[in-house]
């Protein structure tokens, strides 16, 4: 992975938290990055270039008058007065390479320095075994903070931790011994259709991400809701208040918001495409 810098940009010192998304059903990590980057006002520092990620291009996301700029895989916003750093993935992961993937993207964490990494990501509401609505959308979490993925912090704030979360379950521990460099047998590994329910989360990109950037000696927390395929705006203004509550950042204090915490991205104005045709009715 080679991280290019725009002319007259750098990567900020200051900036020692990491968010980016996993890439999961219903897209709501890069939606709630999308709302991030648009409410912190990121600027963008530079992209990354992978070849693990599959090529694209698109129009200025977060402006609406047009600069010239594209849209690119993977892109790195910083925002100074949030001491933030934010990437962007836009494109899937090739298949069978998100171990590699995750590895070039701790190596850049380690290489940037940064000291917290937030993954945020979604979870199949159709495997949600245990459903309870009553208090609203769950936050759940997994943390490098302890081993068996607890954190204080995180229960203070009433969220859960993963649910069946074991590192000594086989995926579990395969992940880990992929990211810390030891070479497993591919007979370790079950095969796509043997794999089971307690398989399910750790077959997921956030697990690999976890586990490579803890394999670093990085602090890492995965911050996880469940949802459906479908219109996810909810669920990803939700999973961003998480992550802002996570790292003390107020957004009520977004520099230049008026009459309201978040910014809703220009992109969002045809995230379903364009109005019917009326004349068809």
């Amino acid at each position: 992975m080679e991280f290019i810098v725009e002319d007259g940009k750098h990567l900020h010192e200051d900036c020692s938290t990491l968010i980016l998304p996993a890439l999961s059903i219903g897209n709501v990590g890069q939606l709630a990055v999308d709302v991030l980057i648009s409410s912190t006002r990121g600027e963008r520092i530079g992209y990354l270039d992978d070849p693990n990620v599959l090529p694209c291009v698109g129009n200025d996301a977060y402006r609406s008058t047009p600069q010239g700029d594209l849209t690119l895989p993977l892109e790195a916003y910083a925002s100074s007065s949030n001491s933030l750093t934010l990437i962007q993935q836009r494109s899937p992961v090739v298949k069978g390479t998100m171990v590699e993937f995750a590895k070039n993207v701790a190596d850049f964490a380690v290489a940037s320095r940064k000291k917290h990494i937030v993954v945020l990501s979604s979870l199949d509401f159709g495997r949600w075994q245990t459903i309870d609505m009553s208090s609203g959308l769950q936050i759940y979490y997994l943390s490098s903070a302890n081993m068996d993925g607890t954190d204080n912090e995180c229960e203070r704030f009433g969220w859960k931790r993963l649910q069946d979360y074991n590192p000594d379950q086989r995926l579990w521990k395969y992940l880990s011994n992929l990211a810390e460099g030891n070479a497993g047998h591919d007979d370790d590994i079950p095969s796509e259709d043997e794999l089971g329910e307690e398989d399910y989360n750790a077959s997921l990109p956030f697990a690999s991400l976890f586990s490579c950037f803890k394999a670093k000696g990085l602090k890492v927390t995965c911050l996880l809701c469940y949802c459906s395929e479908g219109d996810n705006i909810p669920e990803a203004f939700h999973l961003a208040d998480a992550a802002c509550r996570l790292l003390g950042v107020n957004p009520n204090n977004f520099d230049g918001n008026e009459g309201g915490k978040w910014i809703v991205p220009f992109s969002w104005q045809t995230v379903y495409g364009p109005p019917p045709d009326t004349s068809l009715f």
